[in-house]
């Protein structure tokens, strides 16, 4: 097994850090970082961006060749972790005897250490793993845009032990908000602005999911099988990639293998929509990006979307948007000429 120590610091302390433990090419583009790994010991990436507000996010997905232990340095001042796993197993201890717990495929857990005992991150060898952490400062001096969530967080995590690791099933809500910041096709100071307020409204959710109300939503989560989301995942995907085809319920189910029922409740899980609302959102994503990317008229988007009407596209656009796809396209046009 192969140790490496992870002192604690800024993120672009963090990511020499990991530079010079992975033997990585470390890139640095409008304040995101990307470190590229190619060795016989690991292949993958690791990026992150950190804000001023004290908010730190990184992604890794990472397949190691031996397995290796990632032992973290921790303080009383350290930041409140949130945690995501999508692909393989995290395993995690509070120093090298405690106990390991294993965030899987589909669980995020709250991570918080108020003593000076390490945080250790377990990864087995040639097991792809793919995760994501938030990162929260709490011992920053707040300010008139970020005092009230800090102290929501705080009020909500830090009356908890000393050291602590809750892991539950992952909310969807969330895990779409992660994709969406991940897509971020946008530059420059727009792009650091949506990033940024994606990961205040994770964050205000980790705060409102933490609430009993939360509980039914674990409940409804026992009903479909780790496959089955799979599944869901996997059609939603294809529904991305090809919004324009005229799908039915029926065609989506028999390409699951799930009932219309189940297909239905597996919408409802992960994106929070029924089948067909998911199908007209997505519709309404690719006709934003054509609006803001390409020269095509609205009338041209809306029937290479598979939208029959132009009056009920308009109008679905307009709640999304607060504007007609008009509009939009001529203030985009304009952001264009002055930029």
């Amino acid at each position: 097994m192969k140790n490496i120590y992870l002192k604690a610091g800024k993120a672009q302390d963090v990511f020499n850090e990991l530079k010079e433990s992975l033997k990585g090419t470390l890139t640095l583009n409008n304040e995101e970082y990307n470190l590229a790994l190619e060795s016989d010991f690991v292949k993958g990436d690791i990026e992150g961006i950190a804000f001023q507000e004290g908010m730190t996010y990184m992604q890794f997905e990472l397949v190691f060749s031996d397995d290796v232990m990632l032992s973290m340095e921790s303080f009383k001042t350290s930041p409140i972790l949130f945690v995501y796993c999508s692909e393989g197993v995290l395993k995690h201890s509070f120093g090298i005897s405690g106990d390991k717990k294993s965030l899987k495929k589909y669980n995020s857990g709250v991570l918080k250490s108020t003593t000076s005992i390490n945080s250790i991150l377990y990864f087995e060898k040639n097991v792809p793993i793919k995760f994501s952490i938030i990162g929260v400062g709490i011992s920053l001096t707040t300010n008139a845009h970020n005092d009230d969530l800090i102290n929501k967080l705080k009020n909500t995590f830090l009356n908890k032990r000393e050291n602590y690791l809750d892991i539950r099933f992952q909310n969807f809500k969330i895990t779409e908000k992660i994709e969406e910041f991940n897509g971020i096709t946008q530059t420059g100071i727009v792009r650091n602005l949506l990033k940024k307020g994606i990961l205040q409204i994770i964050l205000a959710m980790e705060i409102e999911q933490h609430t009993d109300s939360f509980t039914k939503i674990s409940q409804a989560i026992t009903c479909l099988t780790l496959k089955q989301i799979d599944e869901i995942k996997r059609i939603s995907n294809f529904i991305m990639n090809f919004p324009s085809e005229q799908f039915t319920i029926k065609f989506l189910a028999q390409k699951t293998g799930l009932s219309p029922n189940k297909l239905q409740e597996g919408f409802k899980l992960v994106h929070n929509r029924t089948v067909n609302d998911f199908i007209t959102f997505m519709r309404i994503e690719k006709a934003e990006c054509l609006i803001r990317t390409s020269d095509l008229n609205i009338s041209e988007i809306v029937y290479s979307i598979g939208f029959t009407s132009r009056s009920y596209f308009s109008k679905i656009f307009k709640q999304k948007y607060n504007c007609s796809p008009k509009d939009y396209k001529y203030n985009q046009n304009s952001i264009a000429k002055t930029a």
